[in-house]
């Protein structure tokens, strides 16, 4: 029997790295929410309607207490910065700044993601990660979505983004979103989008970083601020 000690790939380095604290690869993961809206945790109503009391179409315009939300985003261990994927085909009246779903009286089954993206890869440290959203390339059906599953009763099929016959003819944008760790605080972040359809169509790709609101609930508190270093000149890279 062998006494060597067995050969770790690069990733179990990392792995022991972290377990070890020696590194902080797990510092920065995909550790934002898919839906902070619509949940327990933004619940201010008086009569406690948890899941009525912040509805997606309040998220825009209203900051949340206790979390964020984002498509395909990552943040740091305590989500004090976050980085999410926002898109906008020309036509939709709001950005598509985080995925669309109904709250729990909207849909006929309670509350209801109405999307399609998918975790395609993530290592055990979050060195690398892949994330796909298929993002249509007609009006995104908001209304439509709402009022059809409201007709609905529980015995009835849900009303999906299918249906609404958006994704015909393949008219849509697969948008992948990619991150590599460099370092356990160097990451590089790369989009690709693909028109799956016969026909040329507009698309807006604006990554988006931010800090979490920490501030509107304590009085006097400090506000972060985010600041280019020009010395980067035209490099494609934010320091923080």
């Amino acid at each position: 029997m062998s006494n060597s000690t067995p050969h770790l790939t690069i990733e179990e380095e990392r792995l022991e790295e972290s377990k070890k604290r020696t590194v902080h690869w797990k510092r920065w993961g995909p550790y934002l929410s898919e839906r902070q809206w619509g949940t327990v945790r933004e619940d201010y109503s008086p009569n406690g309607e948890a899941w009525e009391d912040f509805p997606h179409d309040q998220a825009r315009s209203r900051a949340y207490r206790w979390g964020e939300d984002g498509i395909g985003g990552i943040c740091d261990r305590h989500q004090q910065i976050c980085f999410a994927l926002a898109l906008w085909n020309g036509k939709d009246p709001i950005l598509k700044e985080r995925l669309f779903g109904l709250t729990g009286n909207e849909g006929n089954h309670g509350e209801d993601v109405k999307e399609y993206y998918f975790y395609l890869d993530s290592t055990p440290t979050h060195s690398y990660m892949k994330f796909l959203y298929k993002y249509t390339q007609h009006p995104f059906p908001y209304a439509q979505l709402i009022e059809e599953n409201r007709k609905r009763g529980k015995h009835d099929w849900e009303y999906e983004l299918m249906d609404t016959g958006v994704f015909d003819d393949n008219r849509y944008f697969d948008v992948f979103l990619e991150y590599a760790k460099a370092t356990h605080e160097d990451i590089l972040i790369r989009i690709t989008a693909h028109n799956r359809g016969p026909d040329f169509a507009e698309l807006h790709v604006l990554p988006t970083i931010w800090f979490r609101n920490t501030w509107s609930w304590t009085p006097h508190a400090p506000r972060p601020t985010l600041n280019r270093d020009e010395d980067l000149g035209d490099a494609q890279a934010i320091h923080l």
